[in-house]
């Protein structure tokens, strides 16, 4: 707000009322014009416009909701949070659904918030299904899960699990495997999980980012796809496991039993423990990853699996969202038109529980 001054002693005194004489006044200094200064509401807007946009493609960073159509049982609902957790950081893992809302409301809100990839999971007819969709305009890829496992129960299965909390700040590598040589729709459906996380260079990416693998791989044989996903370790090679855990937990060790600090170096047990089992699985390391995985030293990659697991079969492709032509399979002869018969069956029960679980329970749900 300009300040304004009364033309009575102010005005005549000091500096005549600053105006442009040899007066001493704030105006006879002379003062040239101050520095401009961003506003910190635009600041803050350029700078979310710069997150949201890959630095590789210069296309908006692809982002996803992970939610489900129908009444799901209670394992069904454990994997969804851990298809949210897979899909982090460009997720809405606490995503909060009502049984009324119906797929244009979610449409409506992915807009807005730049989602471009829906993952939905139903149940009709007790037999699993996970749609992998492109928002707004599809296209759609119906998969039937034949079998599945929660990320807690490969926990449960493994002696010592790994899964920090830290991996989960970047998203996943995709590696696909044996999809070479296919044509549609398997062809678009590797495009579809090519852009379902950010892209990477490989020439500026920082190795420390890369720590989990989205692992899809396609069996000729049975036309069945094996979802995976795992975590990366690094270990350097040459370094014994208490030198490691030294170096990573930053704390003295007990060494009240040993005459000398050699002794816990070369105590027998542990010299040999550090070596990989397969020389092919060390590589070396053009950057720094950490304290123990230096670029002038070899490091063995060890995958430990995180979850969840699926075994999926590919029976359908929309070319919209949810609707549209069916592009696969293409329905002739008369066993094509029964098991299309069987599908549409399948989504008619799904719109039925839906109907059904509307008016019954308007909770909000996780």
């Amino acid at each position: 707000m300009a300040r304004i001054h009364s033309g009575g002693r102010r005005g005549g005194g000091r500096g005549g009322g600053g105006g442009g004489g040899g007066g001493r006044g704030r105006g006879g200094k002379g003062r040239g014009p101050s520095k401009w200064k961003m506003p910190a509401s635009v600041a803050r807007k350029q700078q979310a416009v710069t997150a949201n946009v890959d630095q590789v493609t210069g296309e908006r960073i692809p982002k996803s909701f992970v939610f489900s159509r129908g009444k799901l049982p209670s394992t069904l609902r454990h994997l969804q949070q851990d298809l949210r957790k897979l899909m982090l950081p460009y997720t809405a893992l606490k995503l909060k659904e009502k049984k009324r809302n119906n797929l244009k409301d979610f449409v409506n809100v992915a807009s807005p918030l730049g989602v471009t990839h829906f993952l939905i999971l139903s149940n009709p007819k007790s037999l699993p299904h996970l749609r992998f969709a492109k928002s707004p305009q599809g296209p759609t890829y119906t998969c039937e899960i034949k079998e599945y496992a929660l990320a807690a129960d490969i926990a449960n299965s493994q002696k010592r699990p790994r899964c920090p909390a830290e991996i989960f700040k970047n998203s996943p590598l995709v590696v696909l495997s044996g999809f070479n040589g296919l044509g549609e729709p398997y062809k678009s459906f590797v495009t579809f999980f090519r852009h379902l996380v950010p892209a990477i260079d490989t020439a500026t990416v920082k190795l420390a980012t890369c720590q989990r693998i989205l692992l899809l791989q396609y069996d000729k044989e049975t036309e069945l796809i094996d979802f995976r996903h795992y975590s990366i370790k690094l270990q350097p090679i040459g370094v014994s496991r208490k030198i490691r855990k030294l170096m990573q937990n930053n704390q003295v060790p007990d060494l009240r039993d040993l005459k000398d600090v050699s002794d816990f170096v070369t105590k027998a047990g542990y010299g040999s423990e550090s070596e990989p089992d397969d020389e092919a699985a060390t590589v070396s390391l053009v950057s720094d990853v950490d304290k123990l995985n230096k670029a002038s030293r070899k490091s063995a990659i060890r995958l430990q699996e995180i979850g969840p697991r699926m075994t999926m079969h590919l029976v359908k492709v929309e070319s919209g969202l949810c609707s549209g032509d069916v592009l696969f399979p293409m329905s002739v002869g008369k066993e094509d038109v029964k098991k299309g018969q069987e599908e549409e069956e399948i989504e008619d029960a799904e719109d039925l529980m839906e109907q059904e679980d509307g008016p019954e329970d308007d909770s909000d749900e996780e």
